[in-house]
């Protein structure tokens, strides 16, 4: 896995990550070329599909420098996959003591999943710093974010779950979040059909989002 410094890097200037469910191997080369020829660093891959950690091999042979972390982590066993799969980070939806115990034998960038100040707290005690924040408009939207930033100014997160490019910027403008997860960027119909152009023109689009309001 990356360090930390590593992950903020490649969302410095880019800082949506689309979060990916892919079905076919085949999607993950011209897939991860449209990504990184739109101006993305970094993506999540869901541990949703049968080929997703594949996939993930894949797109890290095919783009090195691609920032590739494996998302939907729930188990010890999803852990133990992904890292052997080459994921750059693991991004969970919430954290289970079991799955807590697994993630502790691990250094890297791992962002375990909350919905609440008392969640974000004990994460943070724990040893996370940057968090992902889900179901994020489910679980509040922005302005619960923007409510954290003042009692815990020293916790990161990672909205997902509701963002799209009409409210994205509501999250990247907050001092607390580092980036967004994006699962408007590269739909299943448009892997199915081929259509890289079309996803590339959407990924020019989100990675111009948040530009000039990123934070160090």
């Amino acid at each position: 896995m990356i360090n930390l410094a590593t992950f903020r890097e490649a969302l410095h200037d880019a800082p949506i990550v689309p979060v990916l469910t892919v079905t076919t191997v085949e999607h993950a080369a011209p897939l991860a070329r449209a990504l990184i020829s739109g101006g993305l660093k970094s993506a999540e891959v869901t541990l949703r599909t049968d080929v997703a950690l594949d996939v993930i091999s894949e797109m890290k042979a095919t783009e090195h420098d691609f920032v590739v972390g494996a998302g939907t982590i729930v188990s010890e066993g999803d852990v133990d996959a992904a890292l052997k799969a080459g994921a750059d980070f693991l991004v969970s939806p919430g954290a289970s003591p079991d799955l807590l115990k697994a993630l502790a034998y691990h250094d890297g960038v791992i962002l375990p999943g909350v919905s609440t100040a008392s969640e974000a707290m004990a994460r943070f005690e724990e040893g996370y710093g940057v968090l992902k924040f889900f179901p994020a408009e489910a679980a509040g939207g922005a302005n619960f974010l923007k409510s954290l930033a003042g009692p815990l100014p020293h916790i990161d997160f990672m909205p997902t779950g509701g963002v799209k490019p009409h409210n994205a910027l509501d999250y990247l403008s907050l001092p607390n979040v580092i980036a967004a997860g994006g699962t408007w960027i590269a739909s299943p119909t448009e892997m199915e059909s081929g259509d890289w152009a079309g996803i590339e023109a959407k990924v020019r689009e989100a990675s111009g989002l948040g530009k000039g309001n990123s934070h160090d």
